[in-house]
């Protein structure tokens, strides 16, 4: 696995990278909350261990500001904050597990192997955020932001989008589009649905394949 490390402790963060590693994970480590969202999700991570007590700002803040942003890693908070009320407040903020320092590696590892593998059982579930450039589609909310503003589609353009993001590895046939979002259109063509979303989101995102149909680009130009 490649997990994220933020543990400002220069000697604890040490001592797990060593033990991570001897573990056979690949771990990418960081002393500061500055910057880490975006480390985050440009490393893809298959977890994060969180320390709370950062330098430069807390982690529960951190933590807020990943899920805010649709990260669903799995997330370890380790911290010597021990009371019910921190605990509560870990899990409430989005946590999936809360660890107490001083801890038992051994704890740490069959925790973290936990956490890893309740998320890879519920992987068949319908992904909730898609992520594409600056978008970010939230499948569940039915929104769509685009650099962090909200862009307002039409159900038909939506359920487009929706479809050619989950599938932005090959090109889906005008057929298969039409099958899947036509249903949910006032009775305009595919076409024009594509040249509506094309003017809401701009071009270099949505590029037609002539003859077959339509695919989302490897990045917006």
């Amino acid at each position: 696995m490649k997990i994220f490390l933020i543990e400002d402790d220069l000697a604890l963060g040490s001592a797990l990278l060593s033990v991570l590693q001897d573990d056979g994970h690949t771990v990418v480590w960081v002393r500061m909350a500055t910057g880490a969202c975006a480390r985050i999700a440009a490393e893809q991570c298959d977890a994060l261990l969180l320390d709370l007590g950062l330098p430069d700002g807390d982690g529960m803040g951190l933590l807020a500001a990943l899920r805010a942003d649709g990260q669903t890693l799995p997330v370890l908070i380790m911290t010597a904050r021990d009371s019910l009320e921190d605990r509560l407040g870990g899990f409430q903020g989005g946590a999936d597990d809360y660890l107490i320092k001083p801890f038992e590696i051994p704890e740490l590892l069959a925790r973290l192997r936990a956490i890893v593998r309740r998320v890879s059982a519920a992987g068949d579930a319908p992904k909730p955020v898609w992520r594409h450039g600056d978008l970010v589609l939230d499948e569940r909310r039915v929104t769509l932001t685009q650099a962090g503003l909200p862009v307002n589609l039409s159900r038909t353009e939506f359920a487009l989008l929706c479809a050619l993001l989950k599938a932005s590895d090959r090109v889906l046939t005008r057929a298969e589009l039409e099958s899947r979002v036509l249903p949910h259109s006032e009775g305009q063509s595919l076409d024009v649905h594509i040249s509506n979303l094309r003017k809401k989101i701009g071009d270099g995102y949505i590029r037609t394949v002539r003859g077959v149909g339509y695919l989302v680009q490897d990045a917006p130009a």
